[in-house]
């Protein structure tokens, strides 16, 4: 993250050293730390919600496309219920009203 190396690190150290003062430096060096703890807990946590809202968006818009397929297979199968029941309306007509057609020629006697 930072370009720090170890001579950075000593010069600080040893700046530090000198404006803060041999007594102070481990209580000082404590709070730094407890906030840079705090500071890494806190992204940690929005890092962490923001995969779980991410994974909720795509689980929510799994469900909506499974919804959707559900949706189109239930029309699928109304509009083959409506086109059974139609030739069923149909064959039943047609059983009701005669189809034969009867012959006009006259008949011979014999």
């Amino acid at each position: 993250m930072f370009d720090i190396g170890f001579q950075e690190l000593l010069i600080i150290g040893v700046v530090s050293l000198l404006v803060i003062g041999p007594e102070r430096l481990p209580a000082a060096i404590r709070t730094g730390v407890g906030w840079l703890n705090r500071i890494k807990r806190s992204f940690n946590d929005i890092k962490r919600e923001v995969q779980q809202e991410l994974h909720n968006d795509s689980v929510l818009e799994e469900l909506r496309k499974t919804g959707d397929d559900f949706k189109a297979q239930a029309q699928n199968i109304d509009q083959d219920i409506q086109q059974a029941s139609g030739a069923l309306k149909q064959s039943l007509l047609a059983e009701e009203t005669p189809t034969e057609v009867q012959d006009t020629a006259p008949q011979e006697k014999p």
